[in-house]
């Protein structure tokens, strides 16, 4: 399943629903959907997204999870049953990430929170060292279990999963997803 460009603007803008259920354990926070997200309303749907690879490579899901045509009904069911959530720091749906506003990632953490307090996970894996700094304020953050949790979940900062992050691979990500599935209880 391809999509034009028109195609794609068309969903510029648009949210995309959080997918989390009872149980959460790991609670996933990406910047903001992408216009391919919105358009399947598949979280990291974008062709090439390393998210589902490495959640595959660390043992987090038992095969590889494709949503570049939307999440099939069995693979979003897999995903809640292993206590997996996914969310976004802005729900605004944008080409790239650095299309937000620092307001608007500014205004993540405060959304996030009230996501957190009714959900309930252990631990919370915000996607993108830069995001978390800009959203959070805290310029000197690294990736990794952040000092401090967030509503009562460990927090930790993971490598975000674009393929604009070039200097991560799909190895390097599932170590840190897996580390952070780990404190979870996931794995």
């Amino acid at each position: 399943m391809g999509f034009t460009r028109a195609e794609l603007e068309s969903f510029r803008d648009a949210a995309v629903p959080d997918l989390i259920g009872p149980g959460c354990r790991l609670l996933f926070v990406g910047i903001n959907p992408g216009l391919w997200t919105a358009a399947t309303g598949a979280h990291f749907a974008r062709p090439g997204n390393r998210f589902y690879p490495a959640l595959h490579r660390a043992g987090i899901v038992p095969h590889r999870i494709d949503p570049s045509a939307g999440m099939s009904d069995a693979d979003r069911d897999l995903l809640l049953s292993r206590g997996i959530g996914i969310t976004n720091l802005a729900p605004r749906a944008t080409a790239r990430a650095d299309e937000l506003t620092a307001s608007e990632l500014r205004e993540g953490p405060e959304r996030l929170r009230r996501v957190v307090r009714s959900t309930r996970p252990a631990v919370v894996a915000v996607a993108g060292v830069t995001a978390y700094r800009t959203a959070f304020g805290l310029r000197q953050a690294s990736t990794g279990r952040q000092p401090n949790d967030l509503e009562g979940a460990a927090l930790w900062v993971v490598p975000n999963p674009s393929g604009l992050n070039a200097h991560e691979t799909v190895d390097t990500l599932a170590e840190w997803y897996r580390l952070a599935a780990v404190d979870a209880g996931v794995l």
